[in-house]
């Protein structure tokens, strides 16, 4: 005798085309389709969160890179004096002190400068 599908049957669909809520046309409605949608949305969603993190350390990077510029160095000898000096900030705080409050990144330049001579 053939089980029929009923409940767990319904809910699997009806999660799926829950999912599918902002889609347009069949990609909505049609659970064969909404289901590939679904699918193909969910890589996009993995793929975008680490593409997310490599945009935004180039960002910081070419903040840095541009705050220190003003300040006589490159970016590579500012980073390479922070790391002799070992100032343990990372790429996001020192993008954020360049932008918010210049002076404090001013300070920091002289210490890594104050590393490259020595």
């Amino acid at each position: 005798m053939r089980v029929p599908g009923g409940v767990k049957h319904g809910r699997r669909r009806r999660k799926v085309l829950q999912q599918t809520k902002g889609f347009q046309g069949k990609r909505r409605s049609c659970y064969r389709i909404a289901k590939q949608s679904v699918f193909k949305a969910q890589r996009h969603m993995y793929v975008s969160r680490k593409l997310e993190k490599r945009t935004m350390r180039r960002l910081w990077m070419v903040r840095i890179g541009a705050a220190a510029k003003g300040h006589g160095l490159s970016y590579s000898a500012f980073m390479g004096g922070l790391h002799k000096a070992g100032v343990g900030l990372n790429r996001k705080m020192l993008a954020d002190i360049a932008q918010r409050d210049p002076q404090a990144f001013s300070q920091v330049v002289t210490v890594a400068k104050e590393m490259r001579r020595a």
